[in-house]
């Protein structure tokens, strides 16, 4: 069996131990990693547009900066890029996966099954569908729709090729140019998210029962992930210290960034020491900014 593991890449919520864990909804679509590795994301940038499945606001989604070169990713320290992490989960998790991301299960674990009939690991066998079709998002959500005869209007899984010519799967929004069937209207379309948004930005939006603590304590969970190391920079950077809303965000960050090692490290199932030796201490500025503001540092 091809896929007894399965290797996906975090960028939002799951770049902490507190939104893995989804502390915040009292663990419901709660998951634990095998293990994790922090990289760098090439070619790509993030932000607030797929309304979540979870409550009345904006999760993260990312797109590629040139969409006619695919996403990419590298576990080389400081080459640029945007921060995630590298998760290892076991093949058991793949239900839970699908569901957090607005995925039917029973679709996901009928694609891994189509993986290990080709007898190929699930990020090759997707590889093959991507560079078919010139690494076109519409196109490979048409092709595997056509496959599986089904599409999410939530997530798709794409795959994301890592240095060392390891290839991963990595969620991304059902786009607002489709979500590769007529008749699933993506929820980025429901919505009219034609861009990705700013914290600031998604609070000004007119969704429907738009919940705003919510939104506030999901981005949370996304720049906790800076406590570790990971490049939350371009996250960070948007915050105005004197806004209001920067000050609910500091004021959710402080009490959840105490415990965020021990929850990272259940998390993620590594030690003490396997956290010292991959992941730094440095934080960039913007974020200390932001955690002073918490009353963190």
């Amino acid at each position: 069996m091809h896929n007894r593991k399965i290797l996906v890449v975090g960028y939002g919520s799951l770049l902490s131990g507190y939104g893995l864990l989804a502390e915040r909804r009292g663990g419901a679509s709660r998951l634990v990693a095998r293990d994790v590795i922090p990289i760098s994301i090439h070619n790509a940038r993030r932000g607030l547009a797929k309304p979540s499945s979870h409550g009345k606001y904006l999760a993260m989604d990312i797109e590629p900066v040139d969409r006619a070169l695919p996403i990419r990713a590298s576990s080389a320290a400081g080459d640029g890029g945007i921060g995630g992490l590298l998760l290892t989960f076991d093949r058991e998790c793949a239900p839970l996966i699908a569901r957090r991301e607005e995925y039917d299960p029973d679709a996901f674990v009928r694609l891994i099954g189509i993986a290990d009939r080709a007898g190929l690991p699930l990020g090759e066998f997707l590889m093959e569908i991507a560079r078919g079709t010139n690494f076109d998002l519409l196109a490979y959500r048409i092709a595997l729709r056509t496959m599986l005869d089904y599409t999410s209007p939530g997530y798709i899984f794409h795959p994301i090729e890592i240095d060392g010519g390891r290839i991963a799967i990595i969620a991304i929004g059902s786009g607002f140019d489709g979500s590769g069937d007529s008749k699933v209207v993506s929820r980025r379309q429901q919505y009219k998210m034609d861009r990705l948004l700013t914290l600031d930005q998604s609070i000004r939006t007119e969704l429907p029962g738009f919940d705003r603590a919510g939104q506030i304590g999901y981005y949370a969970e996304c720049v906790l992930g800076g406590l570790h190391g990971v490049d939350v920079d371009d996250l960070a950077t948007q915050l105005d210290d004197k806004a209001e809303w920067a000050r609910e965000l500091a004021a959710h960050l402080g009490p959840i960034a105490s415990g965020e090692r021990e929850r990272f490290l259940e998390a993620t199932s590594i030690d003490a020491v396997q956290y010292g030796e991959r992941f730094s201490r440095q934080r960039a500025a913007s974020l200390l900014a932001l955690l002073k503001l918490a009353g963190v540092v």
